[in-house]
């Protein structure tokens, strides 16, 4: 699709020093191929940059509280649990304002400042390690902080959305969440002897030269996207908010990712809770580095076949994994509980791939809707209309999905205080994953007696 006609708009793709673009037409197909796709490109890279580290130190409590005892600070289960709880209470919140803040400050701004908060937290851990007597409301305090790295997640994703054509959006979008997503595993696989060789301490300290170092190349190598920089009003998140898409898409995504930051955070618990001989810890990083590995797998695959299908069979393939740990448990295999569950750790990498295509070509759908074929104009601001709005509902859903992965903790919490086991909480998960493939079905596949609406989507291989 070409929809500029004059040169000179094509090539002006710079302004105010470079740190801001005017001019900026990435679903224009020489605009893309001649200055979008380099540019696109470079701010992608320093975007994954920066939300890695947002996620390595959201995880940071998540190792830090098996060493607590050896630091000299004693805490019962139920504060542990709770010091890894709130960093993801925290960060599932924050991703709200985070949302809507490269709207308000730029993209390029907002990577830099929300690159710099992430010293706040680990400042904080190596405060409360050196000074171990610290009450234990203070250390609520100090680990809530660390959901500044979780925040991260949606500024970025929101603000990438606008970088990108609308039908390429699936593989970068995916890439740049995996890099994010990653950081669950980097924290989990390399924090453990670092720790050994240099003291629970070394926890805060490894992080901060790199934050810097992506602070320093979020400042020289990223750009703000004048069109994108709209602040929102209180009454256009609202709206967006409460478009039943947004909503759907929020169940779906709590299917997604809320399983994979769920799991990612209950691995080691449900292996120790169920194996009692097998070393949790030589284990739990595979899961949430292969649920990162699968995120771009699942934007490429959207963008080959339409998000919605994809969405559909994965929730099937995360059912029947969920019921294959299930039977894992009840006849005690080991073999057969780390194979089940890699593959709906897969599963979810795959799902928030999709789904997170799904999310702008719905939105582009319904903005172009109507609109008289020729009017170029008309199209254009259709489509940054489109782009704006799906790149808030983009952070909307992903701070809904995060809170998702609170319920799943609780799920398993709740299942093993109760019964001694994670059967009935596989059980409830499963029956989920099937009203979240009957959902995509009815909102998204059905065209019969759907109205233009939906079938339009089908049509449009959402």
């Amino acid at each position: 699709m070409t929809l500029l006609t004059d040169e000179t708009s094509r090539r002006a793709a710079a302004g105010r020093g470079g740190r801001w673009i005017d001019h900026w037409e990435p679903d224009d197909d020489a605009f893309w191929a001649e200055t979008g796709r380099k540019v696109a490109a470079r701010n992608l890279v320093f975007s994954i940059f920066t939300e890695h580290l947002g996620f390595c130190v959201w995880l940071l409590w998540s190792i830090a509280v098996l060493y607590l005892a050896d630091n000299g600070t004693a805490l019962s289960v139920g504060q542990v649990l709770w010091l890894t709880t709130l960093p993801n209470l925290t960060g599932a919140a924050l991703r709200i304002p985070y949302t809507f803040a490269p709207a308000r400050f730029g993209g390029r701004n907002w990577t830099l400042a929300s690159a710099l908060l992430l010293l706040v937290p680990c400042g904080l851990f190596v405060y409360a390690i050196e000074n171990p007597g610290l009450p234990y409301w203070a250390l609520l305090l100090i680990a809530a902080a660390t959901g500044l790295g979780g925040g991260n997640f949606a500024s970025s994703m929101s603000n990438i959305t606008h970088f990108y054509p609308t039908d390429r959006q699936g593989l970068p979008l995916g890439l740049n969440a995996a890099g994010g997503n990653v950081g669950v595993s980097v924290t989990q696989l390399t924090m453990p002897p670092l720790i050994a060789a240099f003291g629970l301490v070394a926890l805060g300290w490894v992080w901060m030269p790199l934050v810097l170092a992506a602070a320093a190349g979020a400042y020289l190598f990223m750009n703000n996207l004048s069109g994108a920089a709209q602040a929102y009003t209180l009454r256009e998140m609202g709206r967006i908010s409460m478009r039943p898409h947004t909503i759907v898409m929020s169940v779906l995504y709590i299917g997604t990712f809320g399983s994979f930051i769920g799991y990612s955070f209950s691995f080691g618990v449900l292996i120790k809770a169920q194996f009692s001989g097998v070393q949790a810890s030589d284990y739990i990083w595979l899961g949430a580095l292969i649920g990162s590995a699968a995120r771009p797998l699942g934007g490429w695959l959207a963008d080959r076949f339409g998000g919605t299908a994809v969405t559909f069979w994965n929730f099937l393939g995360m059912g029947f994994g969920v019921v294959a740990v299930w039977a894992a448990v009840a006849a005690g295999s080991w073999p057969l509980f780390l194979g089940a569950f890699l593959w709906v750790f897969a599963a979810t990498g795959v799902g928030n791939g999709s789904t997170f295509k799904m999310i702008p070509a719905i939105f582009k759908t319904h903005t172009l809707a109507g609109l008289e074929p020729g009017d170029e104009p008309a199209l254009r601001r259709a489509l940054r209309t489109a782009r704006r709005d799906a790149s808030a509902a983009i952070g909307l859903i992903s701070a809904v999905g995060a809170f998702g992965g609170v319920l799943i903790q609780q799920t398993f919490r709740v299942s093993l205080e109760r019964t001694g086991g994670i059967g009935p909480a596989l059980i409830v998960l499963a029956v989920f994953y099937g009203v979240c493939v009957a959902l995509t079905w009815a909102a998204y596949m059905r065209k019969a007696g759907a109205g233009p609406a939906r079938a339009s989507l089908a049509d449009a291989g959402v």
